[in-house]
């Protein structure tokens, strides 16, 4: 995210906090106990998802998303919103949420953008890159191809994009390299074009949760056993029985082809579990490394496990 829309706290824009992090870092609940600080204020937070999981109504469970209880009366917006037969792009979901912070700041409210899905809060808040329609033959292509494979021609074709890929990475791998082979151009020439974002339209008061990753892989290790006790084996079962193409997102989402394995027969409980534990470990550190690296470097960056709203919001909260 580019830094001119890092730190906007002009009293004549209207204000929107951002609370970003990987998986099992806190953030959920510091966006309620945010909500809850500013009601206290006499304000209202409204708290909008920028998760790319918890955005699809069957994965409740393996999304993490917070329950009613945890919501504590507080507005949720964008949670579940999506049918799983429905991809939510990035821009889908961009123009989703800028309705609803209008909508907030219509009411008076502070929207609490939270989630750690970074294309999402980069296509908000510095807009969209102009990529024209990939030929559906060069994407075909693409896709088919091993992702080792695909990285190796990506290494030829975009060296840049490539050395800033991690190898096994599929979906950005081919996405970076349909766009090459379809444009003739490489995504880096597209995301300069972005336009469309609202950065310029907001105060921004981020937060970005880095607590230290062996606590984060554990919690992650505990999160994932107890959503096979909680639920989630009915929900991979509930989504198995609708039929839908392997390649949508929700069919990808971490948990479901590890359980969809152990429903088939494929793999017993235990190893299931370690599949599903190893996979939300990767991903942390994905997420980590973006949040570390994409991120405009004045936005705060919180190494702590225990996180004060008044003190990580000061600002919003004095406004």
């Amino acid at each position: 995210m580019s830094t001119e829309h890092s730190l906007m706290t002009g009293g004549h824009l209207p204000p929107v906090a951002l609370i970003a992090g990987p998986t099992a870092s806190g953030k959920s609940d510091l966006a309620v106990r945010l909500a809850l600080t500013l009601a206290d204020r006499g304000r209202r937070g409204v708290v909008i998802n920028a998760d790319s999981a918890q955005v699809y109504a069957d994965l409740a469970v393996l999304s993490a998303r917070p329950t009613p209880a945890e919501m504590h009366g507080v507005d949720h917006r964008l949670y579940g919103a999506w049918d799983g037969a429905q991809t939510c792009s990035a821009a889908d979901w961009a123009t989703a949420a800028k309705a609803e912070i209008a909508e907030a700041h219509a009411a008076g409210a502070v929207p609490i953008l939270v989630g750690g899905t970074g294309l999402y809060l980069r296509t908000l808040i510095d807009g969209i890159a102009p990529v024209p329609p990939i030929d559906p033959a060069v994407r075909a292509q693409v896709r088919a191809l091993p992702v080792a494979e695909a990285h190796a021609a990506l290494t030829i074709e975009d060296p840049e994009r490539a050395a800033r890929l991690h190898p096994a990475d599929t979906t950005r791998v081919a996405r970076a390299l349909e766009v090459v082979r379809s444009t003739s151009r490489p995504l880096a020439h597209w995301q300069a074009r972005r336009s469309g974002g609202i950065g310029e339209a907001i105060a921004l008061h981020p937060a970005i949760l880095l607590p230290d990753r062996q606590w984060l892989y554990e919690r992650c290790d505990r999160r994932f056993a107890a959503m096979l006790t909680g639920g989630a084996i009915e929900e991979v079962l509930a989504l198995l029985a609708r039929h839908l193409p392997a390649d949508l997102p929700v069919m990808r989402a971490i948990g479901v082809p590890e359980l969809a394995a152990f429903l088939s027969g494929k793999a017993t409980l235990v190893a299931t579990q370690e599949r599903g534990a190893q996979a939300t470990r990767n991903y942390v550190k994905r997420q980590l490394t973006w949040l570390r690296h994409q991120c405009p470097p004045e936005w705060p960056r919180i190494e702590s496990e225990h996180f004060d709203p008044r003190l990580l919001f000061e600002a919003l909260l004095r406004e």
